[in-house]
């Protein structure tokens, strides 16, 4: 479970989203910071027996940084209102499909995952597999669990059939996707219980044949 303080600070940075007032209220950051890798922790022992492929993780591969980089942004504020941590082979900057967890008071936490806005090279080996497996990858989407989990499978959809594919593919709502994305909301009650790293585990371990699904293209 994740300590109330922490989104407590994440809800006052939101709404003093400047470097000094970060820098006076550092000691807050630091024990928020140390709450969420905790809580990151506790997760990468749990998926490292359901997923052998996450062997050696380490907290540092996983979690992201609270600084934005706002060079191309019009948004200046320096700080980001969230936590997040991505789980996957190679860590968080791997090409690989993998699972994620986001906290952001207000409701906005998810546990999720997949793989979201890859290179096209990486995309056509996915749409690929999606094409010539349709009937596994729909037997995975449409299993019953998966669904009252997760709903479907979200991203940015193409306007129409990508390059070396027909309309009327029966995958074709999945192959126009440029991500392939789950995610389940987290309540803020949600985050702050003594469930929530069982919570978060059961909803990985409901996304890994989606994974390994989405990997295997890539092998």
């Amino acid at each position: 479970m994740l300590q109330s303080s922490t989104l407590k600070f994440l809800r006052t940075l939101k709404q003093h989203n400047t470097k000094p007032w970060f820098d006076d209220h550092r000691q807050e950051y630091e024990a928020a910071k140390e709450d969420f890798e905790t809580l990151v922790q506790q997760v990468i022992d749990g998926l490292q027996k359901q997923d052998p492929t996450l062997a050696g993780l380490q907290v540092k591969d996983c979690v992201f940084r609270i600084y934005k980089d706002v060079r191309f942004s019009k948004d200046k504020t320096p700080y980001k209102t969230n936590m997040g941590a991505a789980f996957q082979q190679g860590g968080k900057k791997s090409p690989l499909a993998g699972y994620y967890f986001h906290l952001e008071p207000g409701g906005n936490s998810f546990a999720g995952g997949g793989l979201w806005m890859p290179p096209a090279p990486v995309l056509k080996k996915v749409r690929q597999e999606i094409d010539y497996n349709f009937e596994e990858f729909e037997s995975i989407i449409s299993n019953k669990e998966f669904i009252k989990h997760f709903g479907k499978i979200e991203g940015e959809s193409l306007k129409t059939a990508p390059q070396g594919y027909q309309p009327d593919n029966p995958a074709i709502a999945y192959l126009r996707l440029k991500s392939l994305v789950v995610t389940r909301t987290l309540p803020d009650d949600a985050v702050v219980q003594p469930a929530l790293v069982r919570d978060i585990l059961k909803t990985f371990s409901l996304m890994q044949p989606l994974l390994q699904f989405i990997n295997r293209a890539m092998d």
